[in-house]
């Protein structure tokens, strides 16, 4: 069922098109040598061509038009053999050039897709419209002075790619599905980490409304939203904000917003300017990109295993939902940790240990995969215990908790805690016996056809031997007791 909106005046559907600004990964600049590294003093890392000094000549940095053709092939994308570097004029006080060097007409990637895995089990394929590369800008930083505004200029000519999607997407949902699977490729590719918290990765979001089937409403713009829940939360209000002001008998004004998140609303920002207003022209001191083919195939030869690739072998040899699949493939660190615990065990077993108890345990504490206590190695491990009936899967859920708080591997909690299963059929018979004469009434109705009875004493049974008895054959030694 298609996502809408119920205003006054009936339903409404959402168009939403997103601007993805991602940092590239690179030991420097785009036109120049200066670092990039996060959380530098202030101004330490600026070199002559990022301070715009007169006669600075920008110098392309081969390696970040290789990681912005290696997006492109992970996008599955046209690569634009010849591209064309852009000046985007505008005065900003931490632009000093008067001019962002950028990609307009002739943008080095072109038309790509991206398929989304949606709860309901549906793949929504969005379109990507282009990718280009950037400069950015520096930082006006309005907090340390009551009366000045400091201008930082570290961030000043770092590389960005500059990914737009068409607008194929209709709701929050689908927005923060295509943003989680956009940094997923992009971490799998190492073309950037995605960080939205350091802002290596930021978004502007074009939201519109419309009845069902109408041509496209007008849009408004949300710049630099640092996370996919505030997208999320961007949308939804922007949406309900635009439906208010139609159906009040208003008209949408195509502008730039802000997303405020202390008051959880979109503020105006500026009217929208055009591409015209820009003043784009080629940039002079930079001559066209030319991209041998043989240079970009030799990229593709290098591409890892992608999400989606990742996803259908795990589906198809270890046997997995897509669910699990899709859970364990999103972060690439967690695709290898799993296929570790999985090599020579049940792969359902290994998934299952994987996303529920481990996932759930490092949520719980706040942790990644990186700075989990327990190793793969240590994990497969616990499942091999139980495996060969050394533990029961109740005591392995202990283990498992003392392993997780400790870092102690699983053999050895089990020698010092003296867990070892039950396997001797005559102390098995033996706590039997006691629980059935212990509970003989009960035993009469089991006898007499109360059969639900009998998970009560295979209850009864595992709390005897303190949870260390065979479950199995609890089991079968105790439905042959109870039919003597």
């Amino acid at each position: 069922m298609a996502y809408v909106i119920e205003g006054r005046t009936g339903a409404w559907e959402l168009v939403i098109g997103l601007e993805v600004h991602a940092q590239v990964i690179s030991n420097a600049k785009l036109f120049s040598g200066a670092a990039t590294d996060f959380g530098s003093a202030p101004n330490s890392q600026v070199s002559f061509v990022d301070a715009a000094f007169p006669g600075m000549l920008p110098v392309i940095n081969r390696f970040c038009v290789e990681q912005a053709v290696r997006t492109g092939l992970g996008l599955k994308a046209e690569i634009n053999l010849t591209s064309v570097f852009d000046r985007k004029n505008y005065f900003y006080a931490d632009l000093p050039a008067g001019y962002q060097i950028s990609q307009y007409q002739q943008p080095i990637v072109g038309k790509g897709v991206l398929d989304l895995d949606m709860p309901d089990g549906t793949v929504r394929t969005v379109g990507i419209t282009r990718l280009h590369l950037e400069q950015d800008a520096g930082k006006s930083v309005h907090d340390q002075h009551p009366a000045k505004t400091f201008v930082d200029l570290n961030r000043s000519g770092v590389a960005l790619m500059e990914i737009v999607s068409e607008p194929d997407l209709r709701s929050p949902e689908e927005a923060g599905a295509y943003l989680r699977k956009l940094r997923s490729i992009l971490r799998y590719l190492g073309t950037c980490d995605g960080n939205m918290e350091e802002g290596s990765m930021r978004c502007d979001v074009n939201v519109s409304v419309r009845r069902s089937g109408e041509p496209y409403g007008t849009r408004c713009e949300i710049k630099n939203v640092n996370s996919v829940r505030f997208v999320m939360q961007a949308i939804e209000f922007e949406a309900r904000r635009q439906i208010e002001v139609v159906e009040d008998g208003g008209k949408i004004v195509q502008e730039t917003r802000l997303w405020d998140t202390t008051k959880f609303v979109t503020r105006s920002m500026r009217s929208k300017e055009e591409a015209h207003d820009y003043r784009y022209f080629p940039d002079p001191d930079l001559l066209p990109l030319v991209l041998e083919p043989a240079w970009v195939e030799g990229i593709k030869a290098t591409l890892p295993e992608l999400p989606d690739e990742k996803k259908k072998r795990f589906i198809d040899v270890y046997g997995l939902s897509p669910y699990d699949a899709g859970v364990l493939v999103a972060d690439q660190e967690r695709a290898a940790f799993y296929e570790t615990v999985a090599k020579g065990r049940d792969p359902k077993i290994a998934a299952n240990w994987v996303t529920g108890d481990l996932f759930g345990a490092l949520n719980r504490s706040g942790k990644d995969i990186a700075e989990s206590p327990i190793s793969a190695d240590a994990l497969g491990g616990l499942i091999d215990l139980m495996a060969d009936d050394t533990i029961s899967g109740r005591i392995a859920k202990d283990v498992f908790a003392e392993m997780f708080e400790t870092g102690k591997p699983a053999a050895a909690i089990v020698e010092e805690k003296g867990l070892r299963q039950v396997t001797d059929t005559g102390a098995i018979d033996g706590a039997i016996a006691a629980v059935l004469a212990a509970n003989a009434d009960k035993v009469a109705e089991f006898r007499s056809g109360k059969d639900k009875l009998f998970g009560f004493f295979v209850g009864q049974v595992m709390k005897q031997t303190q949870g260390k008895a065979n479950p199995a054959l609890v089991n079968d030694l105790l439905s042959k007791k109870l039919k003597e």
